[in-house]
């Protein structure tokens, strides 16, 4: 088991910048993928950004990427999400999600996911 709570979400202006971070807590962090996926507003859940468990690999949608960086700390067992040049279109509840393998994470096949945090950006 393992629980993932996230933090850092809030409201900020287009072009400000938030760092988003999910700890977590039970099983051994570093035998996981993490990623991030939003839900905005009437849409469906989407894949964000995932990294593999010595950060050796990182993946990104097409629309953040050059705007956001995921990393992760084994040590802290937590994983980040710095999001820069934000768009009103990056409105959404941000979820940390965590599986064993990248592709089944992708898919939103996560084994863990957290509550979410609300990220709100103004234009």
């Amino acid at each position: 088991q393992v629980q993932l709570v996230e933090s850092g979400g809030g409201l900020v202006q287009a072009g400000g910048s938030l760092r988003l971070s999910c700890a977590a807590s039970g099983d051994t962090f570093s035998r996981y993928v993490l990623g991030w996926f939003r839900r905005a507003p009437g849409k469906e859940r989407e894949f964000v950004a995932a990294i593999n468990r010595n950060s050796g690999s990182t993946y990104y949608r097409n629309s953040v990427k050059g705007r956001f960086t995921i990393s992760r700390d084994n040590a802290k067992n937590t994983v980040y999400l710095q999001m820069n040049s934000l768009k009103p279109e990056d409105t959404a509840v941000y979820y940390c999600a965590a599986h064993p393998d990248y592709a089944p994470l992708s898919w939103g096949a996560a084994d863990y996911w957290g509550q979410g945090t609300q990220v709100t950006v103004s234009s």
